[in-house]
């Protein structure tokens, strides 16, 4: 377990949990949220280790972080009208769900073939991105009675042995992203989180 400060990242960290990443470990890491499982978006192995520690079907979709807007056209179709709504909304606590490209990996998408995206507002979460090169996985911990963990304490005594690094930034916010549908048009709130829905109208 790595201690990190989100504001002000140690460089040594972030160059460990890259090494971890692209040897295709999975890790447990702080976002502006909550604490993720994490992998990178480019290793298959990496990505059915979560699905298998989550527990989840091969067609659960997953979501990815990215560290800049710009990045996002490359993953997803984003008309005009969801440019600027999103616009509003990132770098924040939102995860929007948008049709998928070729460049997502097939076990990332949904039945409907989306995925879900995130800009967090988070310095870790960005430079962790830059220095990797590439976007990486983002899902909630799963915990025995369903909420949220937010104590890196409890998440050690429960994960250490099946991930490969925990980075740990103290007890973090009990509240997820706000998930907005953006495939039909018009937002749809498939869950209620941290992000202020009034930014979307």
């Amino acid at each position: 377990m790595l201690k990190v400060y989100q504001e002000n990242p140690h460089h040594r960290v972030i160059q460990k949990t890259v090494e971890v990443l692209k040897k295709g470990g999975i890790i447990i890491y702080p976002t502006d949220t909550t604490y993720g499982l994490g992998a990178d978006i480019n290793n298959k192995k990496a990505i059915e280790r979560i699905l298998q520690l989550k527990h989840e079907s091969k067609f659960k979709a997953l979501s990815f972080i990215c560290s800049e807007f710009s990045e996002l056209t490359d993953y997803v179709q984003i008309d005009n009208h969801a440019f600027k709504l999103m616009k509003r909304c990132l770098p924040g606590p939102f995860t929007f769900v948008l049709p998928a490209k070729r460049l997502v990996p097939k076990l990332m998408l949904s039945k409907q073939k989306t995925a879900g995206i995130r800009v967090p507002d988070d310095a870790f979460c960005k430079q962790l991105v830059q220095e990797l090169g590439h976007p990486i996985v983002s899902t909630s911990l799963p915990s025995p009675e369903g909420e949220i963990l937010n104590d890196p304490h409890e998440i050690f005594d429960l994960y250490h042995k099946r991930v490969d690094l925990i980075i740990e930034a103290g007890f973090l916010d009990s509240e997820p992203s706000t998930v907005v549908d953006l495939t039909e048009g018009d937002p749809i709130i498939l869950r209620e989180g941290k992000g202020d829905v009034n930014k979307l109208y």
